[in-house]
């Protein structure tokens, strides 16, 4: 899509009107892309783009490399929004390449799949699997029944996917423009890597652009909930009933106690352990940590109020 087309719409004229690949942020983001700034906390990042383009206001239109158009308009995150529409694939293919399923790989009744779709050897996909176009399952995985596989999505070598699992669903991702909710089209994807179990009616949506990624030997338990563009890192530990916003970062070995809360856009430390039924709403920079309650707080100290608490109770109330 050429840049003219974009721009049309905030009377932007367009002097080296060049192809446009699609939408990234602002640190990702190539030279045949767009991007934008919503949040002022990312100006320096804004001056280190390489997009082609940058949906910007006109406060911070100065602050684009010379190598990016500013394309000024009152609301970048609504444009970002409305723009992703531009670039969302088909729902589905109508044509292209049989799936390469491996012949020692075993497909029970009812199994649907995509074009252009890969198997390796040793799997097992049980009845009533759906596995969209594009899709990459490694050697000696088990696909257990009705689990949803969406296109684009890459799954490594000795998984095991229970049961009415999903992946690569829309996050859920609005913008409201006075009222009115803006869908933001997720056109990215889910990479799975190897080693990885995922429990029962578990959602994993695919990135707005770029990736929700699953590092190796992660185990993630039934009715789990990641949002899109999380990355969760190797051997990452998530029980029952967890939900992570946008965005977060998990580093290696973390362990998320049931029922936790993750907020988006922030990272928590390699070998932190998060209680169950606590909320995490801020970065955790300190490793080898445990964190307890909401908001959370170390779990040492956590322990010392419940004490002061129990003391402020009537023996007979204790």
């Amino acid at each position: 899509m050429k840049l003219s087309q974009i721009a049309k719409d905030y009377d932007i004229k367009i002097t080296n009107d060049i192809n446009i690949s699609g939408l990234n942020d602002l640190i990702n983001a190539k030279e045949t892309e767009i991007t934008f700034l919503h949040d002022i906390k990312y100006k320096e990042q804004l001056k280190q783009t390489k997009a082609s383009a940058v949906f910007v206001t006109k406060e911070f239109s100065n602050l684009c490399p010379k190598t990016s158009v500013p394309i000024v308009c009152e609301n970048p995150y609504i444009a970002m929004a409305k723009t992703t529409k531009l670039f969302s694939k088909p729902l589905y293919k109508t044509t292209g390449a049989k799936p390469n399923i491996d012949k020692t790989t075993k497909l029970k009744e009812n199994t649907a799949l995509g074009f252009d779709t890969t198997i390796g050897k040793g799997s097992v996909i049980f009845d009533g699997v759906f596995i969209g176009d594009d899709v990459f399952i490694g050697n000696n995985c088990i696909i257990y029944p009705n689990v949803s596989i969406y296109s684009g999505t890459t799954i490594g070598d000795d998984c095991i996917i229970h049961a009415g699992t999903v992946i690569g669903s829309d996050g859920f991702g609005f913008a409201n423009d006075g009222g009115k909710y803006i869908k933001i089209h997720h056109n990215g994807v889910v990479k799975i890597a190897n080693d990885v179990e995922i429990g029962s009616n578990t959602s994993i949506d695919k990135a707005v652009f770029g990736a929700t990624i699953i590092e190796n030997g992660v185990r993630i338990d039934n009715l789990v909930h990641i949002a899109h563009n999380c990355h969760i890192g190797k051997g990452v530990i998530i029980t029952g009933q967890c939900g992570f916003a946008g965005s977060s970062k998990l580093g290696d070995y973390v362990v998320i106690g049931a029922q936790s809360g993750v907020s988006g856009h922030l990272s928590i430390a390699p070998y932190t352990t998060i209680s169950a039924r606590s909320g995490v709403t801020k970065t955790i920079k300190n490793s080898h940590k445990q964190y307890t309650g909401f908001p959370i707080m170390e779990h040492k100290i956590w322990l010392k109020i419940q004490s002061k608490i129990q003391k402020l109770l009537p023996k007979d109330k204790r």
